[in-house]
């Protein structure tokens, strides 16, 4: 199976790979191989292991870097990440190995100031624009920044100003920007609503629905090469 959905990858973006590095991106990218999360770097090459139920970008973690436990906060920063295995939680290094486990008493309070989004979605007669004013005449297009033409759009966390947005045409998933452009092709069956471009420059995709795995904004495929 996981032969085939390779040869599917390599149909279906025909040079979809890259081995160039970018410094907008992690060093590290969760995959997920045989139901299982490790992480590989950008040339594709697992560097870390899948034994994972869940592997998280290596980011800061905002709640351990208040904890009351001054000795476990260096834990928060960006050099480790989560990972999650048989429903217990650690920080890990970037060579793996399990640094600190969660415990309840560790975690500190997390005060974050919430940004409201400039863009924001419109339903109008059940398809879906994009608009940054508060108070929209029904009756033209020039308050819109998207006019309604969509099964669906959400607008991902990041820039304010320049937002990536996720949008469904014909069934499948792209990704626009606030100027109507297409950044990734309507090409898949769903794009996950996540964190990840803010956090790492990638957007989370699947073809069939079933395995996920990351792209960058040139629709760029981050698999394992043993996939």
């Amino acid at each position: 199976m996981k032969k085939l959905f390779s040869l599917i990858l390599v149909s279906f973006f025909g040079v979809a790979f890259t081995q160039e590095k970018d410094d907008s991106l992690p060093t590290l990218i969760p995959q997920k191989i045989n139901q299982m999360s490790g992480y590989i770097n950008q040339q594709r090459k697992i560097v870390i292991e899948p034994e994972y139920h869940i592997a998280m970008f290596f980011a800061q973690d905002c709640n351990l870097l208040n904890s009351p436990n001054k000795a476990v906060r260096v834990f928060g920063s960006a050099n480790y990440a989560t990972v999650e295995k048989n429903n217990i939680s650690y920080r890990i290094n970037k060579k793996g190995k399990r640094v600190y486990r969660y415990k309840k008493t560790d975690i500190g309070k997390c005060s974050q100031p919430y940004v409201v989004q400039k863009y924001k979605a419109f339903v109008l007669n059940g398809a879906y624009g994009l608009v940054s004013k508060e108070d929209i005449d029904l009756g033209g297009y020039k308050d819109f920044d998207i006019y309604p033409q969509y099964q669906m759009l959400y607008v991902l966390e990041s820039d304010r100003e320049n937002p990536m947005i996720v949008a469904v045409k014909n069934d499948k998933f792209g990704i626009v920007d606030k100027n109507n452009k297409i950044v990734i092709p309507f090409v898949y069956n769903d794009i996950k609503t996540n964190l990840s471009w803010k956090t790492a420059n990638l957007f989370e995709v699947s073809i069939d629905g079933k395995d996920y795995f990351f792209v960058n904004k040139n629709n760029h495929a981050y698999l394992a090469k043993k996939l």
